[in-house]
């Protein structure tokens, strides 16, 4: 009878062997696969801003004027009103939950509108996509957003003079029916930024020192507006966490300083600081008060970069190692400055 053959097994060393090249496979290609989903995201953040671009011209075209960041009494306070972004409604397909909207009225009394998710208002790249239960009986939903108007550089409103910033989407005084037009864009609608991405959940101080005259110089550091913030409310991570309000935490920015970056600020018996943005006085809330902001824009993206809108309706990608006067620059309609993204 012949022998049979002795069956050869995987040493130990070859089994080693193979685990080891898997691992350095498996290494290799995990980022790449990364890379692609991050690119895929970005591409569908870019779509976003494009979607929000044709609806912010189809509303000039309809209403000869864009929307306004909100508007407010001249010489007194109120509430919250509702946003750019709920003006913008009908013309994103949301003719439906439009009508449900009543301007007139504070978004907080309209429940089944607030807590609505609007996916064209969310990046892919967000984190935390995912409703705010603020409490009460019945309970107050409201639900975040990512892409923010561009209210100014850092004066947003005056209300004793009832004028607003020198962004794109300014908050306007309350019964003004005409707000910016494309001839208010003397800069060019090419080279002034409309809509930029912002972060959900982001933590934030208000009410804070003011400075002393409308018109005040920037900030000169991230520690200055970090000793502002500690003369505030630090009111933690609910900015950017509801679409349907009007102030520039909720969904605005400015352009103090260039995206995504960090205002380090350890709250009142915490531990640790937080990447903190500050609003010197809500709009609204005061009859003689300005309001400053300080809501820098940001974003999950790989290398810190944000997507921002551009009033042609370009879509652009912004590092957060632009010049930041050149920055500046792109956040002012008229402020007669030469500077290039590029």
């Amino acid at each position: 009878m012949p022998r049979s053959r002795p069956r050869r097994a995987f040493t130990l060393i070859e089994l080693l062997v193979v685990i080891a090249i898997i691992a350095v496979l498996i290494g290799l290609l995990l980022p790449a696969v990364q890379k692609v989903r991050e690119a895929a995201a970005r591409a569908r953040c870019q779509n976003n801003l494009k979607q929000i671009g044709i609806a912010l011209h189809n509303y000039e075209s309809v209403a000869q004027t864009y929307p306004p960041g909100g508007a407010y009494p001249v010489g007194a306070s109120a509430g919250d009103v509702y946003s750019v972004q709920a003006r913008l409604l009908p013309f994103l397909e949301q003719g439906s939950l439009y009508a449900l909207i009543d301007l007139n009225v504070t978004p907080a009394t309209q429940l089944d509108v607030i807590k609505q998710r609007i996916a064209v208002y969310l990046c892919p790249s967000e984190v935390k996509d995912q409703p705010r239960d603020q409490g009460g009986t019945p309970p107050k939903i409201t639900y975040p957003l990512n892409y923010a108007a561009n209210f100014g550089t850092y004066f947003v409103w005056d209300p004793v003079a009832g004028r607003g910033g020198d962004g794109a989407i300014p908050v306007s005084a309350l019964g003004k029916t005409s707000w910016t037009k494309p001839a208010s864009f003397r800069d060019g609608m090419s080279n002034t930024i409309g809509f930029a991405e912002v972060k959900a959940y982001q933590p934030y101080a208000r009410n804070t020192s003011t400075p002393a005259a409308v018109g005040a110089a920037f900030p000169a550091s991230v520690d200055e507006v970090a000793a502002m913030a500690a003369t505030g409310t630090y009111r933690g991570e609910i900015g950017h966490t509801e679409w349907t309000d009007s102030p520039s935490h909720q969904t605005g920015f400015s352009f103090v300083f260039p995206p995504n970056t960090k205002v380090l600020f350890t709250p009142s018996g915490a531990t640790a600081p937080v990447d903190v943005d500050v609003l010197t006085q809500v709009e609204g809330s005061h009859a003689s008060k300005p309001s400053y902001s300080i809501v820098t824009s940001r974003s999950y993206h790989t290398g810190g970069v944000v997507n921002v809108l551009l009033m042609d309706g370009s879509v652009r990608t912004v590092a957060p190692s632009v010049n930041p006067a050149t920055w500046r620059a792109y956040g002012t309609r008229d402020g007669g400055e030469v500077a290039t993204l590029d």
